[in-house]
């Protein structure tokens, strides 16, 4: 998730976001657990072979903060298979 773990606390659910999210997530009859200890952020990182990096990042705001799965997909694209003569190098 990153150098630094990112929290949100109990003020995190008085945010209009947060709820939401959760309503939004309860329409589509997504549901959860309340394992863990539920304060931790999240987040989607694409990483690329060999030197290519880190392709998309994206951590989470607040609570439900979903990534843009097309950007994952689009990221996932750039990712270039790695050879025998790139690892030489």
């Amino acid at each position: 998730y990153g150098p630094q773990r990112r929290k949100m606390m109990l003020l995190g659910f008085v945010r209009l976001g947060v709820w939401r999210n959760f309503f939004r997530a309860w329409d589509r009859g997504i549901s959860g657990n309340l394992e863990g200890e539920g304060f931790i952020l999240g987040g989607v990182f694409v990483v690329g072979s060999g030197r290519q990096g880190i392709l998309l990042e994206h951590r989470e705001k607040e609570f439900g903060d979903k990534v843009n799965v097309d950007s994952v997909l689009e990221a996932a694209r750039k990712i270039k298979p790695q050879t025998l003569a790139s690892e030489e190098k």
